[in-house]
């Protein structure tokens, strides 16, 4: 960078409503990214998605979205480096407005993911660049729980995405809910017209130096691997074909699979390989040779591989087990509010969870919450190892919030790991990086449920007639998820190891004790 880092003057009082300010922004892209979840049964519904062999087309409705963050945060968040925070922050929330117009005009599948891109485009550079205000106008000592905070707003919008989704389906239609996005985007760019005016000075960069294409490479690995892994679900499991020849469309599945998983591989290394060897990547690799950065953006994309099984799976178990309707809408308005009042155990005690995690960050370090945080999600998981098509409500609930506690108490202090490793100028490229992580693992996880819940479908279903399967849906649903709850309590167990080797240093470990 040719310009000195920006420090604010801020007053602290000046500072928390600048923190409300883009919190507000972050929870409007949260909300959206959850908010499918419950809907996502009477999307299928109304776009006439046949199942099983439709559900890998489904999945990309949410695919497509995390896919995007990943791509646009990096990007957005190194724009925002050079150009300024206003500036960023208002166009991304310009575009999700548009992008939330257009979801709500879909009327074919493949129009729904592309409005659904476009969504993700300014959804996914909001979290960024809220997290580089946040390093702008917080010092270091109390960044922490600043950030704490942020993370709570997030996961607010994680709360009320499932219940307002399942309220939206439930009483009026899906559609509405994306058509108020619009409204609440404007509210949110007036707010940072006014407020981050001295955030928004130009830097010295031209735009010429944005890596358009490592984005290109990213995309492409991330594409490839998802749908390799959707293709490699079994006989129920179609996905997308990006088959181009006579060749391909006679390839067995398994080489298929392999094809693809081959040309991902190929796109991720030659994208490390460059990016390594770039003035200005879209992601720098020279930040992974701090041991807290490195770090932190592991524990990420697993708590994104196991966050997402969670939000995905249990609507699942919802729809198969409890839910009851005698018509089939019924069935899915009765299904999506049952699914977002079961999820809320879960994100709400994440909620709770995240400011408390950011203070035990600011006051004893990195390493203890995220250890008892990662603890407390192998513990939650564990249980819902348990449930069968008898679990009761309580049950559901204490393992539900038990995780979603581990969860919250995560995010702060792996968040504060990463941005304090760095230097301040680029803050708005790291705190994309510290969530890309984590987008990346729910991106991979709900590809990896979708593939094995199909593989083991059509293992456990192949004794019984198709007359007879209906009679076992419950147990086999049951059983297909449990083997997935308990995938992600060894994952969180195994990331503990990692976890001891936060630490703070020293200038951190001073101001800290200091706030």
């Amino acid at each position: 960078m040719n310009s000195k880092p920006f420090v604010s003057t801020r007053s602290n009082q000046e500072a928390y409503v600048i923190l409300a300010l883009v919190a507000f922004g972050v929870f409007i892209a949260a909300d959206d990214l959850t908010v499918i979840s419950t809907m996502l049964p009477q999307m299928i519904f109304d776009f006439e998605i046949p199942l099983p062999s439709g559900l890998d087309d489904a999945s990309w409705i949410v695919s497509s979205y995390l896919i995007t963050h990943v791509v646009a945060m990096p990007l957005l968040g190194r724009i925002s480096d050079i150009y300024g925070r206003r500036r960023l922050f208002m166009g991304c929330m310009f575009i999700f407005a548009v992008g939330s117009l257009l979801v709500a005009q879909a009327t074919t599948l493949p129009f729904l993911i592309f409005a659904r891109v476009v969504q993700a485009i300014g959804g996914g550079g909001v979290v960024p660049v809220a997290m580089a205000v946040v390093g702008d106008v917080f010092p270091p000592g109390r960044r922490a729980y600043a950030l704490g905070l942020l993370g709570a707003v997030d996961t607010l919008g994680w709360i009320i995405g499932p219940l307002y989704g399942a309220f939206w389906v439930r009483y009026f239609t899906w559609q509405w809910q994306f058509y108020i996005n619009i409204p609440i985007s404007l509210l949110a760019m007036a707010g940072a017209w006014r407020l981050l005016a001295d955030l928004d000075r130009k830097r010295t960069q031209p735009m010429v130096s944005l890596d358009w294409g490592g984005a290109a490479l990213l995309s492409a690995a991330l594409i490839a691997i998802n749908v390799g892994l959707a293709r490699s679900g079994g006989q129920a499991a179609t996905g997308p074909t990006f088959d181009f020849s006579a060749a391909a469309a006679v390839m067995p599945t398994w080489q298929k699979t392999a094809a693809y998983m081959v040309i991902g591989g190929l796109a991720l290394g030659i994208f490390i390989w460059l990016e390594q060897r770039l003035t200005n990547p879209l992601v720098d690799m020279r930040m992974f040779r701090a041991i807290n950065f490195a770090i932190a953006c592991l524990i990420n994309f697993a708590i994104g591989f196991v966050l997402i099984i969670a939000m995905v799976a249990v609507p699942l178990f919802v729809n198969a087990i409890l839910a009851e309707g005698a018509t089939i809408e019924e069935f899915i308005k009765s299904a999506a509010l049952e699914s977002g009042q079961v999820l809320s155990a879960l994100t709400g005690a994440m909620a709770v969870a995240s400011i408390g995690g950011g203070w035990l960050a600011t006051r004893f370090g990195y390493r203890l919450p995220t250890v008892g945080g990662l603890l407390l999600i192998g513990v939650g998981f564990f249980g819902m190892n348990t449930w069968t098509e008898a679990v009761t409500s309580a049950a559901m609930a204490l393992h539900l919030a038990t995780a979603g506690l581990g969860f919250g108490l995560v995010i702060a202090p792996v968040g504060a790991a990463a941005i304090n490793a760095v230097a301040a100028e680029v803050r708005g490229v790291a705190s994309g990086i510290v969530i890309i992580l984590r987008l990346m693992g729910m991106s991979l996880g709900l590809s990896s449920l979708t593939a094995w819940g199909l593989h083991r479908f059509d293992v456990l279903s192949a004794p019984y007639s198709v007359a007879e399967i209906g009679q076992h849906i419950e147990a086999l649903t049951a059983q297909i998820l449990n083997e997935m709850f308990l995938a992600s309590a060894i994952i969180a167990i195994l990331m503990i190891a990692g976890a001891f080797f936060l630490r703070l240093n020293d200038q951190e470990m001073e101001l800290s004790q200091r706030s």
